[in-house]
């Protein structure tokens, strides 16, 4: 009974508009409905690897979705090894709790607070910057520096979150080893590397095999709330682009083309990923 709510909610938002998927092999007219729109079959794919900015989008996406999975990776896996050898229990818990509270704000609260701090003209990095003796760099409106933006504030918001995982697996970690360690004269360094690392890998596997079915989500909310037609070229990723085009254009055959497509690909990959997280790690869902 308790899943009720759940499995009706799953089958009326995930299930039911699946039936939308028809729009992608159509002329989709909204006034004609999708009994009245004419059908043209697969014009729309083959129209899709024709488009001119298509290759750049998908590239945009992939380069950052990745660098953002191999930086959410890194970064949790080590503050949780450095927050682990913290011994003040009180400043411990501090740090926790300040780490995570950037995960529960949306990208809307902090798309505004990023536009004044990064701003070119009085925002407080480049205030810093100027003071150091360098230029002033325009970090939302240079497409290079854009790219970076999304992925070193993503790291930021969402690296406290993923620690927790992390310390969850050093909590698991058997005391007398490191107890045993320590009488063989190993320092804290090498009980780290020899004992922490070790007992963190097959968790940092399973993370990372697993986000490979995301590698072409790269975060709609953010860009969405950050980029401007001025880093089109380096910052558009696919989501963004399907919104401008079905939304804004009205191109809505073309842009379930494209969320089509992307659907297929993540579905293979996630598939795939499950496929390598049981056989690196010993991993299984089912």
């Amino acid at each position: 009974m308790m899943l009720v709510p759940a499995i009706i909610l799953t089958i009326v938002f995930q299930y039911l508009p699946m039936a939308g998927i028809v729009i992608a092999f159509q002329d989709f007219k909204p006034w004609l409905g999708l009994t009245g729109s004419k059908w043209v079959g697969l014009d729309n794919f083959r129209f899709l690897f024709k488009y001119p900015d298509i290759d750049q989008v998908i590239w945009n996406t992939f380069i950052i979705a990745f660098f953002k999975m191999a930086a959410g990776l890194v970064v949790p896996f080590l503050f949780a090894v450095l927050l682990n050898e913290v011994r003040n229990i009180g400043f411990k818990r501090m740090t926790q709790t300040l780490v995570y509270l950037p995960h529960f704000l949306s990208w809307v609260i902090l798309g505004g607070i990023l536009l004044d701090i990064l701003a070119p003209d009085g925002g407080m990095v480049n205030k810093l910057v100027t003071a150091l003796g360098g230029k002033p760099v325009f970090f939302l409106g240079d497409g290079d520096w854009f790219r970076v933006t999304i992925i070193v504030s993503d790291v930021w918001k969402e690296f406290g979150f993923g620690t927790i995982v992390f310390l969850a697996s050093l909590a698991g970690i058997n005391p007398a080893l490191y107890e045993a360690a320590e009488v063989d004269g190993a320092t804290r360094l090498r009980q780290t590397i020899h004992i922490t690392f070790p007992a963190l890998m097959p968790m940092a596997i399973v993370l990372g095999t697993l986000s490979i079915g995301n590698i072409l989500n790269a975060g709609f909310d953010q860009v969405f709330n950050l980029y401007n037609p001025l880093v089109y070229e380096k910052g558009d990723i696919i989501d963004t682009f399907v919104y401008r085009l079905g939304i804004l254009n009205g191109k809505m055959s073309f842009a379930t083309t494209v969320g089509l497509f992307k659907s297929v690909v993540g579905t293979v990959l996630i598939v795939l990923s499950y496929r390598l997280a049981y056989k690196l790690a010993n991993y299984r869902v089912f």
